[in-house]
């Protein structure tokens, strides 16, 4: 069983991550300042860092590298609100093996999670399949048969969890929850507008409403 350091100081976003990562069966514990986090990622006791760069005490890019130099190998994840192209050019050339931004959908997260903790032999599935849908998770494209679907990032997300849960009824907490992330307002009608998008996209009969329950992409 993976063990993930969650290195998080605002609570909402690090309850959501431990909570999340938990369901998914991963052992997880929460620093919620960089010197905490630095001293529990130097036990060898975890396999992944989810490392937040704006943490108290020290900041995060002070803790990854501080971890290189220490030679701590394990793989680490940056999730920041910091987005900009020189933020996270830095991260990466400071260690990280990954970096995702605020705010994110956890689906997302959790597929980085799992490729990270991956033994290299296995190869990393880049194609997801559904009938004649297909999503390139590299180049965030989409095709219906030989036609290409421009899809924005939030409408990529929802067609992504949709294919890897084929034939699967998801309710609209699920969808929320995946592909929203922390951020969302349960009452929104969010999802029904997103599943009107991709119908529109992708073809109508692709996404069923199941009623009462939530939706199911046919297979």
């Amino acid at each position: 069983m993976n063990r993930i350091l969650i290195a998080e100081d605002e609570t909402r976003i690090a309850s959501f991550l431990d909570k999340g990562l938990r369901r998914h069966g991963f052992v997880t514990t929460v620093a919620a300042d960089g010197a905490l986090a630095y001293e529990l990622a130097r036990t060898g006791e975890f396999d992944l860092l989810v490392l937040d760069l704006g943490l108290p005490v020290r900041d995060g890019f002070t803790v990854l590298r501080q971890l290189r130099e220490a030679r701590v190998t394990m793989p680490v994840i940056i999730l920041t609100a910091r987005d900009s192209v020189a933020d996270t050019v830095a991260g990466l050339e400071g260690g990280a093996d990954d970096y995702i931004a605020k705010p994110f959908a956890f689906e997302e997260l959790l597929a980085r999670v799992r490729l990270r903790l991956r033994p290299e032999r296995v190869p990393e599935a880049t194609v997801l399949k559904v009938g004649d849908l297909s999503l390139d998770l590299r180049t965030r494209r989409a095709r219906v048969r030989d036609r290409t679907v421009d899809l924005s990032a939030r409408e990529f997300a929802l067609a992504e969890f949709f294919c890897r849960n084929p034939d699967r009824v998801l309710t609209r907490e699920q969808l929320l929850g995946h592909v929203w992330g922390f951020d969302f307002d349960p009452g929104s009608n969010v999802v029904d507008v997103y599943v009107r998008y991709l119908r529109r996209k992708l073809g109508a009969a692709r996404i069923e409403t199941v009623r009462g329950t939530g939706y199911r992409m046919r297979a």
